[in-house]
């Protein structure tokens, strides 16, 4: 009976040691902004800039040439006819409506690619916070680039974005993408300028 009296705080100990062995910290990572600092991330958004640069261009010019015809418009109210004027009104218009479908498309166009490359280097990411959360014994590690993140307040002492950051950096060419988890961003981007979406004016408006 003594025996089993003195081994009794050593089987205590032993429990204590395996459950304090287990992940216990917890952490906040800006996802979205983890994921476009990356140098993978930054080089992804310089590729689109320049793909869609040509694109951003054209509507850019096309946007201008309806502005000078509006000018037009407007500088000629009192002297044109009106067969003039309705002429000039309906060409306005036209180049109106097909510049907005052509923004349109063009924007969304781009929002397919950012998402395209977003999902890529979001999955070899996610693989990097998964080994880095294991590595350093965090039990939870919070999205709060979500806007849907409950997180009110987190200390910078928690803060792990740019460890994740310099550790992809570190092992991208190794890193393979991780599996797709349920705290994974869904609708984050790229911060690349989208061309712009020309909003119709009113033909004789000021």
């Amino acid at each position: 009976m003594t025996n089993k009296i003195f081994w009794l705080p050593a089987v205590l100990a032993g429990a204590s040691l395996t459950i304090s062995a287990q992940p216990s910290k917890i952490a906040v990572i800006n996802l979205q902004r983890a994921i476009i600092s990356t140098k993978d991330g930054q080089k992804a958004a310089k590729d689109l800039e320049a793909k869609f640069m040509p694109k951003r261009q054209e509507i850019e010019k096309r946007q201008a040439e309806i502005a000078a015809l509006q000018n037009q418009l407007r500088a000629s109210s009192n002297t044109a006819s009106e067969d003039a004027k309705n002429k000039l009104m309906r060409d306005i218009d036209a180049k109106q409506k097909s510049l907005q479908r052509d923004g349109e498309d063009a924007s969304a166009e781009l929002d397919q690619e950012q998402q395209k490359l977003f999902q890529e280097v979001g999955g070899k990411l996610m693989a990097v916070l998964d080994k880095f959360a294991s590595d350093n014994g965090y039990a939870l590690v919070i999205d709060v680039s979500a806007q849907s993140s409950p997180v009110l307040y987190a200390s910078q002492a928690v803060e792990i974005t740019r460890q994740v950051i310099d550790l992809y950096d570190k092992n991208a060419p190794a890193m393979a993408p991780a599996p797709p988890t349920a705290g994974a961003p869904a609708s984050a981007k790229p911060t690349t300028s989208a061309p712009p979406t020309a909003k119709p004016k009113p033909a004789g408006g000021k």
